[in-house]
């Protein structure tokens, strides 16, 4: 067996398992889950018609690189998104879709990384565990920094020493991030595409909460953006990350894309064809319906938005928690330790949340994600509700 597998960490959901195994809570009160990021707003009826009317596909071997629309719908999308100029994006060179970013972040790192011992993949910390795991089975070792309050919740780069960018790779950034919804800034992002041309690593950007913000008029810059507004318009060691499974609530289609450097994705077409990954036709059509609409995408920001002010003026005074910059999670300071917490709240509340330690590492003693749980506000309205007045309930219950 492959020896990388041992070096491979229980998911987090594996954990949250353990730690609330033997836990009774109340049986009159109904579960609610807040741990798990899958999206629960309705899924838009066109593209389940899209998929539903081209089902004679199943009897055709979809290729590798998709068909040309969809390629051409996504490189649309993207100039529209991040103010790209015409043409900028080449559908051809520049697109591959991929059956959602978790997949394609994984192999994406087994085609980038050069094996050796002194490999590294650099990401924040707390993450993604596709990013630990990825790294670790493709031969390099991972990276953390840490994302701390005093810096926004992202990483601080000017503190990274030159020695981990001579030794990175690959460098995984996650804006909206994953759990604490911090945005890293255009002249950070600008910042850090200067250092990968000065230490030649790839900065692979996972996107896939990017629509999830709060100011219609605003949205967030991405590293599309950043290499734009620096008239890099051959994206050179640039890779983006998007999916439609927060975007259009579509988890279940298994629908993204990986876009940037042509050189970089020539090689990644390669390891994808002997991968085995092609995407569905009849879900590559249905998935051209939804990059080509807007609307339905603006009208899930509202319904966030409205989660977010209900829940928030519920614990308002009894947790310490902000609203994020975007993305669906509230990353809350806890008055006792996150694992105490994650359990007695479901022990008494039927409520489950994830303690931010298991979405992080511990590095020279520090864990950035102790002391705090993630809660996605991924329920409807009304199930967010109770939850945040029972949450409310739980912590006074704790100050008492």
């Amino acid at each position: 067996m492959n020896d990388a597998l041992n070096q491979l960490q229980p998911y987090p959901f594996e954990k949250l398992r353990a730690l609330l195994a033997g836990a009774q809570p109340p049986v009159e009160k109904q579960a609610i889950a807040l741990s798990i990021g899958e999206p629960k707003h309705r899924s838009p009826a066109f593209v389940a018609e899209a998929l539903s009317a081209n089902l004679e596909q199943l009897a055709v071997y979809p290729t590798t690189l998709g068909i040309p629309a969809l390629r051409e719908a996504i490189a649309n999308w993207c100039s529209r998104r991040f103010g790209l100029p015409a043409g900028a994006l080449d559908p051809a060179r520049q697109v591959l879709p991929v059956n959602g970013t978790r997949e394609a972040l994984f192999a994406f790192t087994q085609t980038v990384v050069q094996r050796g011992a002194d490999g590294l993949v650099v990401s924040p910390n707390p993450f993604y565990q596709i990013y630990e795991g990825a790294a670790l089975l493709a031969g390099a070792q991972p990276h953390y920094l840490p994302c701390l309050p005093e810096h926004g919740f992202n990483p601080d780069f000017d503190a990274v020493p030159n020695e981990v960018w001579q030794r990175c790779q690959i460098l995984f950034l996650c804006s909206p991030g994953n759990p604490t919804g911090a945005l890293i800034p255009l002249a950070t992002l600008k910042k850090l595409i200067a250092l990968a041309d000065q230490f030649d690593f790839v900065i692979a950007a996972d996107e896939c909460y990017s629509e999830l913000y709060f100011d219609e008029q605003n949205p967030p810059a991405g590293l599309l953006s950043a290499c734009a507004a620096l008239g890099r318009n051959d994206f050179k060691r640039c890779v983006v990350f998007h999916s439609l499974s927060k975007r259009s609530n579509l988890p279940g289609l298994r629908s993204g894309f990986v876009a940037g450097d042509a050189d970089i994705l020539k090689s990644f077409l390669l390891y994808r064809t002997y991968h085995g990954c092609a995407m569905p036709v009849q879900t590559q059509l249905a998935s051209v319906a939804a990059w080509n609409d807007e609307e339905h995408v603006r009208a899930n920001r509202e319904l966030y938005r409205e989660k977010f002010a209900a829940v928030l003026d519920i614990l308002d005074g009894v947790l310490d928690v902000q609203r994020p910059d975007g993305g669906f999670y509230l990353w809350a300071k806890t008055p006792v330790d996150d694992e105490t917490f994650a359990r007695e709240l479901y022990a008494r509340e039927h409520v489950t949340v994830v303690p931010g330690s298991y979405l992080s590492r511990s590095v020279d003693g520090q864990n950035p994600g102790a002391g705090r749980v993630r809660m996605a506000l991924v329920a409807p309205l009304a199930e967010c509700v109770e939850a945040a007045e029972r949450i409310r309930a739980f912590v006074k219950s704790l100050q008492a």
